[in-house]
């Protein structure tokens, strides 16, 4: 008790050294919690995957779609229980800067095959009735005030025109990592405009959702599905709906690789920094180590002193910097929603944060302790001449 005693007086010795150590661990550490909760948000699409989905798209390339037709020789191979399709639409609404995805979708199963999309059964069936209807995601009507009932004007780009819709349906996620970010309409209002502007383009969708009696067989109905369509002008690409997200974060591996090497040189500046005020610490305590040492405290004790006082600082620089955290990731959140709508402070990074400050204090204060059981009594004593 003596000795916590001790340390708590020690760190209150330079209150503004103390204070300006504590900001500095805070600060590294809130940025270690925000860049990986913003990578771990990267990841949550496919965490949020089901193992019985499959995607069925083009083997060149996602921007390239596949004829509609294909949807009755998938149905027929052994272990599908149904298939849905979705077009990526783009558009803008009133300025680019309103990104959100849109998606246009089979409204006959589609939401049956996703049940994580939670819809009020009298929105649903307004949605099946009206041509033009939308659902779109709860967090996505918050963020622009929409109500059901509303008319929306979007201007196409990928799909060129004047597009009125009108929102009959606003989903909820039954998960916490469900996406609210997501606008659907009808896939048949798309593909009768298409059939007017542009016939050529007609009949086509940008993948094909497959859902598997057992998830177990994912590799060999995918491959199965696949060669259906070998050499033809579109051949296919199956995979699980994880393998199928995943591809995109993979898309910037880069980017997450350098955002992982950014958060352990962070962990290095905070180290750095408080095993500078420890080695200034010890510096100025030699005398007084010394001292307590001719007063009958061992090496355990003087162990416990410098480890202590490294350990506290770095622990409560932990904590502020997890607090601050919780507050930072609500304003990026904001400010990304458009990209990654959800970005979780979870406990793993938590844990993580104050692994790290431990592991900072222990280190920070090791070259220290070992100065002072080292330095010799008499030398110590001299430090007071």
């Amino acid at each position: 008790m003596k000795i916590l005693k001790l340390i708590f007086k020690n760190s209150r010795r330079h209150l503004l050294r103390t204070f300006l150590t504590i900001v500095g661990v805070a600060i590294a550490v809130t940025a270690f919690c925000v860049i990986r909760s913003a990578i771990d948000a990267w990841y949550l699409g496919s965490q949020a995957a089901s193992p019985n989905r499959l995607i069925t798209r083009n083997a060149i390339s996602l921007t390239f779609n596949i004829p509609l037709a294909y949807k009755e020789k998938i149905l027929k191979v052994p272990g599908v229980v149904d298939v849905s399709y979705a077009t990526y639409f783009g558009g803008v609404y009133i300025d680019p800067s309103n990104f959100f995805v849109k998606f246009a979708v089979d409204h006959t199963n589609y939401f049956k095959m996703y049940p994580e999309y939670v819809i009020k059964p009298e929105e649903w069936e307004a949605f099946s009735r009206e041509r033009n209807a939308v659902i779109v995601g709860r967090g996505l009507a918050d963020r622009f005030g929409w109500e059901i009932g509303e008319q929306i004007n979007l201007v196409g780009d990928i799909y060129p025109g004047d597009w009125n819709f009108v929102i009959r349906g606003i989903y909820t996620g039954a998960k916490e990592n469900t996406d609210e970010q997501t606008w659907f309409y009808r896939f048949d209002y798309h593909d009768e405009r298409l059939r007017d502007v542009s016939p050529v383009r007609a009949g086509q969708v940008g993948s094909f959702v497959v859902q598997i009696d057992d998830p177990g067989q994912a590799a060999p109905i995918s491959s199965a599905i696949d060669k259906l369509f070998v050499n033809s002008l579109a051949e296919t690409k199956t995979e699980t709906e994880e393998a199928f997200m995943l591809s995109f974060v993979a898309m910037s591996s880069q980017l997450i690789l350098g955002m992982r090497i950014i958060s352990y040189l962070i962990l290095g500046v905070v180290l750095l920094v408080l095993a500078n005020t420890m080695a200034m610490a010890a510096r100025e305590r030699i005398k007084e180590y010394a001292l307590i040492k001719t007063l009958g405290f061992r090496t355990p004790h003087i162990v416990g002193l410098i480890l202590g006082e490294s350990i506290f600082i770095a622990m409560v620089g932990g904590v502020v910097g997890i607090l601050l955290g919780l507050g930072v990731l609500p304003l990026l959140e904001t400010a990304l929603v458009a990209f990654l709508p959800k970005i979780p402070l979870t406990t793993l990074t938590i844990s993580l944060a104050l692994l790290a400050s431990l592991l900072v204090g222990l280190i920070a204060a090791a070259f220290p302790t070992f100065k002072a059981v080292k330095t010799r009594i008499v030398d110590g004593l001299r430090a007071m001449e």
